[in-house]
């Protein structure tokens, strides 16, 4: 399977933040944080369209989030997603020391796919389990 590897960075965006306060269950708010953001060429690349479906692993896990084309995004090989429960689930929760888990210059590995987006109850019991 195709596929490539980027560096991730994490951040605020304004549909992140309006959302998160009042709607973490709803459809808005997954299309604001379910969301990776991408240059255009590496996009070309890995032969992925605006809307498709894309799957990022780390060595903690993996999710399925839809792909944007950034437009803020100048270099190739980096890769954009807004803070949330989506990327929080591939990134290790280990700080060395600092209080601060790694938010920005984190190695992932995207590939196209053709698996759905979790909404964030399926998300949080694929990633953390539920009751037994």
């Amino acid at each position: 399977m195709s596929g490539m590897e980027l560096t991730l960075v994490t951040g605020r965006t304004i549909g992140q933040g309006c959302t998160k306060e009042h709607a973490k269950l709803s459809d808005e708010y997954m299309a604001n944080v379910a969301v990776c953001e991408m240059h255009p060429e590496d996009m070309r690349e890995l032969n992925v369209k605006e809307g498709d479906n894309v799957r990022i692993m780390t060595d903690v896990g993996s999710i399925v989030v839809k792909v944007s084309r950034s437009r803020r995004i100048r270099d190739r090989g980096i890769l954009f997603i807004p803070f949330g429960p989506w990327v929080n689930a591939i990134l290790p929760s280990g700080t060395n020391g600092t209080g601060m888990p790694p938010l920005k210059g984190f190695r992932v590995r995207v590939e196209p796919t053709s698996e759905q987006v979790l909404n964030l109850r399926d998300l949080l019991l694929k990633t953390y389990g539920g009751k037994k």
